[in-house]
């Protein structure tokens, strides 16, 4: 099973950040107290530090015509990772940022996959589905 958390509501160009891009546009907004902006710079330096981030070993796996969509997901086991994403979630609805907490098992083609993550290009055309529909 994977988990992506995101936004409820897409972005100006269509598409659905996920909960750090979010947080770290509160950031930029200048719309965090000093506190919550410090503990942001605090958590992500910890990330930083402790996880991969895809693009810097799978440079194309977020290129928008190569893997059109390409989204990270955090693996069920990544306990410590998902831990760290709910408490944004938290700091998010404290400024009433609407997201959502998607759950799957197969989140699309994986273009990068490490211990506690994979990145995948979603499902989009009827060949890519899994499950098909037989004739009786």
């Amino acid at each position: 099973m994977f988990t992506r958390f995101q936004s409820a509501v897409p972005n100006r160009r269509g598409s659905f950040p996920g909960i750090f891009a979010m947080t770290n546009g509160l950031r930029d907004s200048g719309l965090l107290s000093m506190t919550d902006a410090a503990w942001v710079r605090t958590q992500n330096a910890y990330a930083e530090r402790t996880y991969t981030d895809p693009s810097t070993v799978a440079a194309a796996c977020y290129d928008a015509s190569l893997n059109p969509g390409a989204r990270s997901w955090f693996k069920d086991d990544a306990t410590e990772l998902l831990q760290m994403a709910r408490l944004y979630t938290r700091l998010l609805d404290r400024h009433d940022v609407p997201w959502i907490e998607l759950c799957m098992s197969d989140p699309g083609r994986t273009v990068y996959e490490d211990a506690v993550q994979v990145v995948a290009v979603p499902y989009t055309f009827e060949e890519h589905w899994p499950l098909r529909e037989t004739s009786d």
